[in-house]
C-alpha cells in the first residue's frame, strides 16, 4: 500500500464514484502528481457507491442534470459496466399521467427515446406485474443498471496507468490548513491525515455524505445532509432465478407510491422515498469499525417501510409473495441531499479548495469530467451554474436551512413538482423594508435567494374585471397554478399608467480603486471606459465564449463602478468579479446588497410621478436613457438609473434600506392620481420582459450559448481585452463569413391554445419545438429546440415563447408547433433576433 506523500499538485479526498472519476479525468487532461485518499478500503470504501441500487433513469426536467446523466451513461457504456434493461414509470392516477405527459416533453426536448404505454405493454415486459393497479406508464428503453464499484476501479486504474496518481486508502483526513491571501480570501495549503500531512495548493472534497465535516475543517459550508433511503431485497424469487445475469426485466418506478422495484439476480429490490425524512449529521455517521455493514448502511427501521411493502405486494404479489421468498437484506442507506436538489460543485471561497459533492451514481462520471474540465480550463462543456457552490447565500449555508428544506423535499423525490412551486420551510429569511406594507396589500410572496418578493398583489384584483379577457385567464388548473390573472392586469396597468416594483433582491456590489476600470473591462464584454454617470448593460463570458452572466454596471466615479445583478445568481457573480481583483489589494469589492434597496417605477406616467417629487430635471433631455445620477425624491437621496427591463420609461432607484419604505410610499402616493399601482415580479420577470424579447440568464443565457446565437452582438467589439474575447471574435468571424450560427434565439407566438378537450392550454417552459406536423428539429449543436421562457404578452394579446431554433427554421412567419402535454399547438416565428414584438423602435422607453 502506498504511503501518504509529503506533497501533491492536487489531492482528491474520496474514492467513491465521483472521486474515482475525477482522478481519471484530471490525469487524462494532463494533471500530474495527483493523490487520492479515502478513509475506507478499496474497492469499496464504505460510501453510497457501494450500496446504492445503481439504476439510471435518464429523463429529468433539468437539462443540466440530464446532460450529466447522459454523459455518465456514455462513460459507463464505454467501460462495459452498463446493462441496459429499460424502465417504466407507472401511473396510478390521471394526475400522474399528466405528469408523465410532461416528462415526454422533457424527453423530446433532450432527445431521449421514450413513449407513453398501456398497462398491457408493461405486462408484456414485466409479466409478474398486476396491470389493474395502474392506468399507464412512461417507457424509457435506455434505462439500465451500472456496476459502480467496477466503474470506479476502472477509472482509478486508468489514472494509475498514467504514472501520475498515488492512491492511499485507509487514511482519514484530520484537518485542512489554509493561509490568508489577497483581499482576505484564504487559500488551501495542506491536508492533514492519520498517515501524515500533504502540502497541496489544490484539494477536491469528493467525500459524499462526509463532505460537510471536511468543509468545516477549512471553514467553508458544504450544505448537504445525509438522508436515509430505505431499501430491501426480497428473494429468491423463482420468476427471477430462472433468468441469467443481474437484470433481465425492466425496472419499475411506482411513482404514486414513491417506490421502485428493481431486479438484482434472483432477488427483487424494493426501494422507498415515501417514508418520513430521516436525516443524519455527518459527525453522527458510524466509523467503519462501528458499522455492522458499512458506515452508510444504517440499521433498518421497519415501521417506516411497512406501508410501502404492502403496496409493492399489491403490484407484484406473485413475485414478492412467492414461496421461499423472504427479506434477505434491508437497510437505511444514506445518500446526499441539498436544499435545492442540485449537486455542490466548483471552487469554494477558499482558493484552491474545490467541491464535488451531493452527486448520485447516475451523474458521477459526468460530474467528474465536468469538474476536471472546470479545474483545467476554467469552464466545462456542460453548463453547471445550477450546481455551482458559489450560488449559496449566507442563510442557505446553515445546516438548519438544509435540514428544513430537505425534510420538505425528500417526499417530492418521486413527487409531482410544478416548475413554479414554492418551498414552505425556512421562509422570511430576508424581508425588504416594504414587506409589511406589501403584505397589507395582499402580496403573494415568492422566494428568491431568501428574499420574499411579491409576485402579484391581491389589492389589484379589481383590475382583472376592468381589463376582462385581456388578462388572458387560464382555464386549466396546472397552467394556472402558482399564477394569477392579476399579473397580467398589473402589466396592462403598467403599460397604461405606471407600476412600482420592489427589486430589493438585487445583488449590488461596488468595485473601487485604481484598477477598478481594469477589473470591469476584463470581466465585461461591453465598453466600460465610459463617462461617469453612464449605465452599461453587458454580458459576462467565460473563456470559451459562453455566458457567465448578464448584468448592469454603472460608472459612479473615475475609479468607482457599481455592479447590479439578479439575486438568484448574485453570489456567483460576486465570486467571479472577486476572482478578477488584482492581488495588490488596492482595488476592492464591497457587497452592498444588505445596505441598498432597489425600487423601480416604469410606465408612460413614470416621469410625471417622479417629477412631482423632485426638483431635478428628469426630462429626456435632462436625464437620458442609460445614465444615472444622485437625486432627491420626496426629500430622500437616491441613485437613479434610467434603465428598463420591461420596455417602459422609468428608473431603478437605489436607496438606503432604512429609507426604502418611505420612498415606496412616496411613489405610490404621488402615483395614485395617475392610476399607478404596485406590481409584482410576475410582471418584471415574465410579462414585461417577454414582450420585449429580453434575454434572462439561466433561461436563454448560459455557458453553452453564445452572444451571436442569442442575437446580442453589437456593431463593434472594444479594443480592451476581456475574458472570452478570442472566442467571441471567432464566433463573429463565422457570422461575418456568411455562415449561420449553430442555433438562433427566436421569439414565437402561440396561434391557437385549444386542446383536444376544448380547454385552452398555456405553456410554462421546457416544451419541445417541432415542425408543424410534429417532426423533430435539430440545431447545429445536435440539440433539439425547446422553450427557454414562456409567458403571457397581454399588450399583444398572445402567449410568447423564446427558443433557440436551427438557422433554417429561424425565419419570420415560419409556422412550427410546440408540444405541450403530448398535444401539438401551432406557433409562428415572430422575431429572429433581439428585435422585440412590442415597440420594436423602443419609443416607449424614451
Amino acid at each position: 500500500m502506498a504511503e501518504v506523500p509529503a506533497t501533491a499538485n492536487v489531492v482528491v479526498i474520496g474514492a467513491g464514484i465521483v472521486g474515482n472519476s475525477l482522478v481519471h479525468h484530471l490525469t487524462r487532461l494532463g494533471w500530474t502528481d495527483v493523490v487520492q485518499i479515502d478513509k475506507g478500503p478499496l474497492p469499496n470504501p464504505g460510501g453510497s457507491t457501494g450500496h446504492a441500487s445503481n439504476f439510471i433513469f435518464t429523463v429529468d426536467h433539468s437539462r443540466e442534470i440530464t446532460d450529466l446523466t447522459l454523459d455518465s451513461v456514455a462513460q459507463y457504456q464505454e467501460m462495459g459496466v452498463f446493462t441496459q434493461s429499460g424502465g417504466f414509470e407507472i401511473a396510478r392516477t390521471e394526475e400522474r399521467m399528466e405528469e408523465l405527459r410532461r416528462r415526454m416533453s422533457s424527453a423530446r426536448a433532450w432527445g431521449i427515446e421514450a413513449s407513453l404505454v398501456t398497462p398491457a405493454f408493461v405486462k408484456e415486459k414485466v409479466p409478474f406485474i398486476e396491470e389493474d393497479q395502474f392506468i399507464g406508464a412512461f417507457w424509457t428503453p435506455g434505462v439500465g443498471v451500472v456496476d459502480s464499484l467496477r466503474a470506479g476501479t476502472i477509472m482509478r486504474e486508468r489514472a494509475l496507468a498514467t504514472g501520475e496518481l498515488t492512491v492511499v486508502p485507509t487514511v482519514e483526513v484530520t484537518g485542512l490548513d489554509t493561509e490568508e491571501g489577497a483581499h482576505g480570501r484564504r487559500r488551501i495549503t495542506r491536508v492533514r491525515t492519520t498517515g501524515g500531512d500533504i502540502e497541496a495548493k489544490v484539494v477536491v472534497i469528493a467525500a459524499g455524505v462526509w463532505s460537510p465535516k471536511l468543509g468545516d475543517m477549512a471553514g467553508i459550508s458544504i450544505p448537504l445532509t445525509p438522508a436515509v433511503h430505505q431499501m430491501i431485497s426480497v428473494g429468491p424469487c423463482p420468476q427471477l432465478s430462472e433468468k441469467e445475469g443481474e437484470i433481465s426485466f425492466p425496472i419499475v418506478r411506482d411513482m404514486d407510491t414513491f417506490c421502485y422495484e428493481r431486479q438484482h439476480g434472483a432477488d427483487m429490490e424494493v426501494g422507498s422515498y415515501a417514508h418520513r425524512a430521516i436525516l443524519h449529521e455527518p459527525e453522527d455517521i458510524p466509523s467503519i469499525e462501528q458499522a455492522k455493514l458499512s458506515p452508510t448502511e444504517m440499521p433498518f427501521t421497519e415501521d417506516d417501510f411497512d406501508p410501502q411493502l404492502e403496496q409493492a405486494y399489491e403490484l407484484m404479489p406473485d413475485l414478492l409473495g412467492a414461496e421461499g421468498a423472504e427479506i434477505r437484506y434491508a437497510i437505511n442507506g444514506l445518500l446526499s441531499l441539498t436544499c435545492d436538489g442540485n449537486p455542490i460543485l466548483g471552487e469554494s471561497e477558499v482558493a484552491g479548495l474545490w467541491t464535488a459533492a451531493a452527486v448520485w451514481i447516475k451523474e458521477g462520471p459526468g460530474v467528474g469530467r465536468a469538474v476536471a474540465e472546470w479545474m483545467t480550463h476554467g469552464h466545462s462543456e456542460i453548463d453547471l451554474h445550477h450546481s455551482d457552490i458559489a450560488r449559496f447565500h449566507a442563510h442557505q449555508k446553515r445546516r438548519e436551512h438544509t435540514r428544513l428544506r430537505t425534510t420538505e423535499s425528500f417526499i417530492k423525490t418521486y413527487g409531482i413538482v410544478h416548475p413554479a412551486e414554492q418551498y414552505e420551510s425556512d421562509r422570511d429569511q430576508r424581508l425588504s423594508p416594504m414587506h409589511d406594507a406589501q403584505a397589507k396589500l395582499g402580496a403573494v410572496f415568492f422566494e428568491t435567494a431568501g428574499w420574499e418578493r411579491p409576485f402579484w398583489y391581491e389589492s389589484n384584483a379589481g383590475l382583472v374585471e376592468q381589463y376582462g379577457d385581456a388578462v388572458m385567464p387560464r382555464e386549466h388548473e396546472w397552467d394556472a397554478r402558482w399564477w394569477s390573472p392579476i399579473i397580467n392586469a398589473e402589466h396592462l396597468r403598467m403599460r397604461e399608467a405606471a407600476a412600482v416594483i420592489d427589486l430589493s433582491a438585487f445583488c449590488i456590489f461596488d468595485i473601487e480603486g485604481p484598477e477598478a476600470l481594469d477589473v470591469v473591462q476584463r470581466t465585461c464584454v461591453a465598453q466600460c471606459d465610459v463617462a461617469v454617470g453612464k449605465v452599461i448593460y453587458t454580458p459576462v463570458l467565460d473563456a470559451k465564449g459562453g455566458f457567465k452572466s448578464d448584468l448592469t454596471v454603472m460608472r459612479l466615479g473615475d475609479d468607482h463602478f457599481r455592479v447590479v445583478t439578479g439575486g438568484a445568481h448574485g453570489m456567483a457573480d460576486r465570486a467571479w468579479f472577486s476572482g478578477h481583483l488584482p492581488e495588490s489589494g488596492t482595488t476592492t469589492l464591497t457587497d452592498l446588497t444588505d445596505d441598498v434597496s432597489t425600487v423601480g417605477i416604469w410606465g408612460p406616467k413614470a416621469r410625471e410621478v417622479v417629477a412631482s417629487l423632485t426638483s431635478d430635471d428628469v426630462s429626456d433631455g435632462g436625464f437620458g436613457f442609460l445614465t444615472c445620477r444622485e437625486i432627491e425624491i420626496g426629500g430622500i437621496p437616491v441613485l437613479a438609473s434610467r434603465i428598463s427591463y420591461v420596455g417602459e420609461l422609468g428608473w431603478e432607484l437605489y436607496v438606503a434600506m432604512d429609507r426604502a419604505a418611505e420612498l415606496w410610499e412616496a411613489l405610490l402616493d404621488a402615483g395614485a392620481p395617475h392610476g399607478v399601482v404596485p406590481a409584482g415580479i410576475g410582471v418584471y420577470g415574465t410579462t414585461g420582459r417577454i414582450e420585449k424579447g429580453y434575454r434572462a440568464y439561466g433561461a436563454e443565457l448560459d455557458s453553452e450559448r453564445s452572444i451571436v446565437e442569442a442575437g446580442m452582438q453589437r456593431p463593434k467589439v472594444k479594443a480592451a481585452d476581456f475574458v472570452g474575447k478570442e472566442a467571441y471574435l471567432a464566433q463573429r468571424a463565422v457570422l461575418d463569413s456568411g455562415e449561420a450560427p449553430k442555433a438562433v434565439l427566436c421569439t414565437l407566438t402561440v396561434d391557437d391554445h385549444t386542446s383536444a378537450s376544448g380547454v385552452k392550454r398555456y405553456m410554462l417552459g421546457g416544451e419541445p419545438i417541432l415542425t408543424r406536423d410534429g417532426g423533430t428539429l435539430t440545431d447545429g449543436h445536435g440539440h433539439h429546440p425547446y422553450v427557454t421562457s414562456a409567458g403571457s404578452a397581454p399588450s399583444l394579446g398572445t402567449h410568447v415563447l423564446l427558443a433557440y431554433l436551427p438557422p433554417a427554421e429561424a425565419v419570420i412567419g415560419n409556422q412550427l408547433a410546440v408540444s405541450y402535454m403530448e398535444e401539438l399547438y401551432p406557433v409562428t416565428v415572430g422575431s429572429v433576433d433581439a428585435t422585440p414584438l412590442l415597440d420594436p423602435s423602443n419609443e416607449r422607453i424614451r
